[in-house]
């Protein structure tokens, strides 16, 4: 039974903020406002303390470049022309899971990701299945051996988008990796450092650390001193977990829109403004996000770089191949 805060979350969390959290501290599944947003600490973790584990093998060799993947659903062949493109160029790809566009499940993307030469980082969400389920698919991830396992409490289902579908939010992405942790996975977690409210997210990373968590991905800042700044906060939190910073790839307008409507992810105008405007936003937008990485890089307790976003409006393949651009050139300046 939820207690605390959690009890008045419309997710039923116990260890929020979610990432959806608004502006004006509001849900992002109805209009109140979020019961934890008024709290000066994070909920501290309650369950046992996970064991100190070694950073999973995915992380062995820093800079690290993983990369969101964005594929057409129930496409196996279109998945691995997208991985084939990537593989060479990424150490991990990390396969989502999305409110609007279902997939195939966990295990299977596992076994695809993998025979089309690619390393996946695979994600779970509470929002589509209760802990039974949730533990069934990561007794099936322990057999399928991924490269690690995102724990994510998940986005609610927008409105409009399958209304008729129950959102469970049986758990929440912190107990989620102490399930992962317990069957052996390598555990990641992601934490938005500038969503609201800020002064609570290097705790919870922390309370997350706690619960097992090995690495954090985090969603991309507006700015490398932001980035300081919450990895500096964490570490005084407790967070010692590596850190990989989020990099916004984007070559046109509706691939920089679709980022930048995510609640917690902020994208620089400006740098907006001068790729789009470039002679060839194609090239100005990896030369962008090359140097937001390098950039990210040199931040102290970051490890690596996630590229993040569909990176193009002209489909997944076209996208795959900017990333592996930036990611090829990430790879050459190491």
């Amino acid at each position: 039974m939820t207690t605390g805060p959690g009890a008045h979350c419309p997710k039923r969390m116990r260890f929020g903020p979610c990432g959806g959290v608004r502006a004006d501290l509001s849900c992002e599944v109805r209009p109140v406002r979020c019961p934890f947003g008024t709290l000066e600490r994070p909920v501290g973790w309650d369950g046992p303390e996970a064991p100190d584990r070694p950073p999973p093998a995915l992380l062995a060799a820093p800079p690290v470049v993983l990369t969101d993947l964005t594929v057409p659903p129930f496409d196996r062949h279109g998945l691995a022309r997208v991985v084939g493109t990537l593989a060479a160029t990424c150490d991990g790809l990390l396969v989502g899971e999305h409110h609007n566009r279902p997939d195939f499940p966990p295990t299977q993307m596992t076994g695809l990701v993998r025979d089309a030469g690619g390393a996946p980082v695979v994600t779970l969400t509470c929002r589509d299945r209760n802990r039974v389920v949730l533990d069934q698919e990561l007794a099936g991830l322990a057999e399928a051996g991924p490269a690690a396992v995102f724990c994510a409490t998940g986005d609610a289902r927008g409105a409009g988008v399958r209304p008729e579908v129950t959102q469970v939010f049986d758990i929440d992405g912190t107990t989620l990796a102490a399930h992962a942790a317990a069957a052996g996975l390598a555990v990641g977690v992601p934490e938005s450092p500038e969503a609201p409210p800020p002064h609570l997210r290097p705790g919870r990373l922390a309370q997350k650390q706690r619960a097992g968590a090995q690495f954090a991905v985090l969603n991309h800042v507006s700015g490398p001193d932001r980035l300081a700044r919450f990895a500096g906060r964490a570490r005084a939190a407790g967070a010692t977990l590596p850190l990989v910073a989020g990099v916004a790839v984007y070559t046109d307008e509706r691939s920089a829109t679709v980022l930048d409507a995510f609640p917690g992810l902020h994208l620089d105008p400006d740098r907006v403004t001068a790729v789009l405007s470039a002679p060839d936003p194609v090239e100005a937008g990896i030369a962008e996000a090359v140097d937001q990485a390098r950039t990210a890089l040199r931040v102290d307790g970051v490890v690596g770089v996630n590229l993040s976003g569909p990176a193009s409006a002209r489909g997944p393949v076209e996208g795959a191949a900017v990333k592996a651009a930036v990611g090829r050139a990430l790879r050459e300046a190491a």
